[in-house]
């Protein structure tokens, strides 16, 4: 995996697109309770509505709209 393509500014880029007339910010940062992994929540309003995306860090470095998965070594 090309971690460049799994970086949080390239997700950004790919889910808002963001420009001039829709900017974005980000909203909340932090790590999960369980494991300390990094997740920030990132949001833009549209003519709809708000539109916020949490995005979370994975072990390799690349980050996701999905939670990585708990490995059998961390404690739950």
């Amino acid at each position: 995996m090309n971690l460049a393509e799994k970086s949080l500014r390239s997700l950004v880029d790919k889910w808002f697109a963001p420009n001039p007339a829709t900017p974005v910010r980000i909203t909340r940062f932090s790590r999960t309770r369980l494991h300390q992994r990094r997740y920030v929540c990132v949001e833009t309003w549209r003519p709809t509505g708000p539109l916020a995306i949490f995005f979370f860090q994975h072990d390799d470095g690349s980050w996701c709209v999905f939670p990585p998965e708990a490995s059998a070594q961390q404690p739950h």
